[in-house]
């Protein structure tokens, strides 16, 4: 098989399955999800540009398809056209500095949110016994409690990495060399560390759109589909290591 001049590599994130964003007004998750899949599929297959997971996005992301009730075919189109892989946890390096950067990161977010508690235990003991109006059963200390634990997620999780699912996707795109696709801020800040590729998942669709639409206008060598794209370790994508 001729090798096309686009093959390349992404792991994706279960935001860009999720994210309204690949949706048109009046598209359901199942619908974004089967056209997007189809585009992997054909992408795939027109150019080896090959889509990768790690086991923790793929365990992540199915419980939420099938909450949205999703038909059962949009995770066999998944299971067929992306490669669900572990990372080499053992073998890829991470340099000291991001290690050092990443606490230094966690206790300034840890000292922002004993700020946002501290002034949530002011207001609460300033409303004590006052209550929402319109809601008889509602104090203001309840208030307080709910912006709080906005506040507080926003101090401590947003923008950074904060949970094994993201370590697993940088850690696998870094192992492949291959370019990230997400929708989380944390994924991205983390991906521009590593010197890593990435795309948003909204403009994921887009870019393989384009080079679809290159195959159509010609402008690559045709070529047929003989059968699974090896690596260039030599294995082939065709197999899940779920």
């Amino acid at each position: 098989m001729a090798e096309s001049p686009l093959k390349q590599r992404f792991v994706l994130d279960t935001s860009l399955f999720l994210t309204p964003e690949i949706r048109d007004d009046d598209e359901t998750v199942e619908e974004a999800c089967l056209a997007l899949l189809d585009d992997i599929a054909e992408a795939r297959l027109e150019h080896g540009i090959s889509c990768y997971m790690p086991p923790s996005i793929y365990d992540e992301l199915t419980p939420m398809l099938k909450d949205r009730d999703v038909d059962p075919a949009v995770i066999q189109r998944l299971n067929t056209w992306v490669i669900t892989k572990s990372p080499a946890h053992l073998e890829v390096m991470i340099p000291a500095e991001m290690v050092y950067g990443f606490i230094d990161e966690m206790s300034e977010r840890v000292n922002r949110g004993l700020r946002v508690s501290e002034n949530a235990v002011r207001k609460a003991e300033e409303r004590r016994d006052e209550t929402v109006e319109e809601h008889d059963h509602m104090t203001q200390v309840d208030r307080v409690i709910s912006e709080l634990r906005d506040e507080y997620r926003d101090a401590l999780r947003q923008g950074i990495l904060d949970s094994r699912e993201d370590f697993d996707l940088l850690i696998l795109a870094r192992e492949l060399d291959a370019g990230v696709v997400t929708e989380d801020q944390g994924i991205i800040n983390w991906a521009e560390d590593f010197g890593l590729r990435y795309l948003q998942g909204r403009d994921f669709p887009t870019l393989l759109a384009e080079y679809l639409s290159a195959t159509e206008r010609g402008r690559w060598t045709d070529h047929r589909y003989d059968g699974p794209a090896t690596d260039s370790a030599g294995e082939s994508d065709e197999g899940t290591d779920r």
